[in-house]
């Protein structure tokens, strides 16, 4: 069965739809991770052509490496989205789902830059 997931930032001026069912959580680290959400990034990931935009009014996009650009929402400041330019998928921050998606963490990176406070989650076995 297919499922249909909705999300969006705070304000509602970027909303999205995904037709399909999501990759398992990645927690990210890094430190560009942690400087643009103010803690790690917990992420599933989507191929591009199974995500549809529906409302990206306030979507803007940011350089944050000569490979890659994150998405975020120019009125609220939600961190949204991450896509490296050479994939075909797209990074979604998994926070933003509009309801419990039954994801489970499958993979920590990066956790030797994490921030000495931080908890590394452990990994969810879940089949």
């Amino acid at each position: 069965m297919q499922k249909t997931f909705t999300g969006g930032c705070l304000c509602g001026g970027v909303r999205y739809r995904i037709g399909r069912v999501l990759k398992g959580v990645v927690n990210c680290f890094c430190s560009q991770c942690r400087k643009t959400s103010g803690h790690h990034v917990a992420a599933t990931q989507v191929r591009l052509a199974d995500f549809h935009l529906e409302n990206a009014a306030t979507l803007k996009w940011y350089r944050s490496s000569p490979k890659a650009k994150r998405g975020f929402c120019n009125h609220c400041g939600g961190n949204l989205f991450w896509q490296h330019d050479d994939e075909d998928t797209i990074s979604i921050m998994a926070g933003c789902l509009d309801a419990p998606a039954g994801l489970a963490t499958e993979e920590n990176l990066y956790t030797e830059d994490a921030a000495a406070y931080q908890f590394i989650p452990p990994i969810d076995s879940r089949d």
